[in-house]
């Protein structure tokens, strides 16, 4: 009897759970319907690894859908993502691999991710990474966003934005206009011009397009990372960073 039970019970309970609410009376009795669930009941309560089985298994399913789903957007939009001409681009700009990172200056996961970022640029010389702006914590971050761009524009190879973004990020305290504004001023920009350029269209495209970007792709936190056709989140280290642009290298 027991072997009979658990042969039935996943066909009872997928029996049981796919009915509609107000499933026709004929389908069941109420009787046959009381055994299946006190069937059901009695095997969970006895075995409650089942239902641990079952969440596994719907969460793995969830994870593949939902990386399915970033995977297809991500191929939608790779000419935003990847080769934008309003990005930022360190390292190697015609290098053969690339990583996307969205950051704010005042996430301190993003503090934290600072390191493996300038790691793997030191040891990948053929590594084309990408920042793009995604101020979500505060007006702070809005302003310090609008500092970045401005940077950005007065030095197209990067040179004194990387030091910018280091010292501004990697700094301690709240990142705002004044202390963006001060970062930019040590580091040796043309103050004048990055006031002016603060309010240009330029900026506002720039910022509107990573937001929506990171929207369409799914980022709902920072630091995110795009690499290949994977929507990687969290500060995850260097090693794993490493390992998945090693991956699209295969």
């Amino acid at each position: 009897m027991k072997l009979i039970q658990r042969m039935a019970l996943p066909i009872a309970a997928a029996l049981l759970f796919s009915l509609p609410a107000a499933a026709p009376a004929q389908t069941f009795s109420a009787d046959q319907r009381h055994q299946i669930e006190t069937i059901i009941k009695e095997y969970l309560i006895a075995h409650p690894e089942v239902m641990q089985d079952i969440l596994a298994a719907v969460d793995t399913q969830q994870k593949q859908a939902a990386a399915a789903k970033s995977a297809a957007t991500i191929k939608a939009n790779q000419v935003t993502l990847f080769n934008s001409p309003h990005e930022v681009v360190l390292g190697n700009p015609h290098g053969t691999v690339t990583a996307v990172e969205f950051f704010d200056y005042n996430c301190a996961y993003c503090k934290h991710a600072l390191p493996d970022m300038l790691k793997l640029l030191q040891t990948e010389p053929n590594l084309k990474f990408v920042l793009k702006e995604f101020p979500v914590l505060g007006p702070g971050s809005v302003d310090a966003a609008h500092v970045a761009v401005a940077a950005r524009m007065q030095d197209p190879t990067g040179t004194k934005y990387i030091e910018f973004h280091q010292k501004l990020l990697g700094g301690r305290g709240v990142a705002d206009l004044t202390r963006a504004l001060a970062v930019a001023k040590e580091v040796g920009f043309d103050m004048a011009r990055l006031q002016k350029d603060m309010n240009s269209s330029e900026v506002k495209t720039t910022i509107d397009e990573d937001m929506k970007l990171a929207d369409a792709i799914g980022v709902d936190g920072t630091p995110s990372y795009v690499i290949g056709d994977q929507l990687v989140v969290g500060a995850v280290g260097f090693d794993e960073l490493k390992q998945k642009l090693a991956g699209m290298q295969k």
